[in-house]
C-alpha cells in the first residue's frame, strides 16, 4: 500500500518553534538549489534531532555549503572569491 505523503507529518526538528515554519517550506519558498535547501535544513534542525549534536548538522551544513561553491566556481571563469582565497 502506498504511503499517503500528504498525511505523513514533518519532524518537529524541522518546524520552528516560534512560527512554525517548516524547514522544507522555507526552502521551496526561496527556490534555493539542492545544496543550499540542504544547507538550510540542517541549519534550521542544528541540535534539535536527537542523537545529532548541534556541531554536527552546522558541519553538514558547511559540507553542502562547499559543494555548492565548487559547483558555482567550476559553472563560472572565476576561480575563487571571498573567503576561499
Amino acid at each position: 500500500m502506498p504511503i499517503d505523503y500528504k498525511e505523513t507529518t514533518e519532524p518537529e526538528y524541522y518546524q520552528g518553534s516560534k512560527y512554525g515554519y517548516s524547514a522544507r517550506k522555507v526552502v521551496e519558498d526561496f527556490d534555493l538549489s539542492y545544496n543550499l535547501g540542504v544547507a538550510t535544513s540542517y541549519l534550521l534542525r542544528a541540535g534539535k534531532k536527537e542523537g545529532n549534536p548541534a556541531q554536527q548538522d552546522i558541519q553538514k551544513a558547511i559540507n553542502h555549503l562547499h559543494f555548492e561553491l565548487d559547483k558555482l566556481y567550476s559553472e563560472s571563469e572565476v576561480l575563487a572569491g571571498g573567503l576561499a582565497q
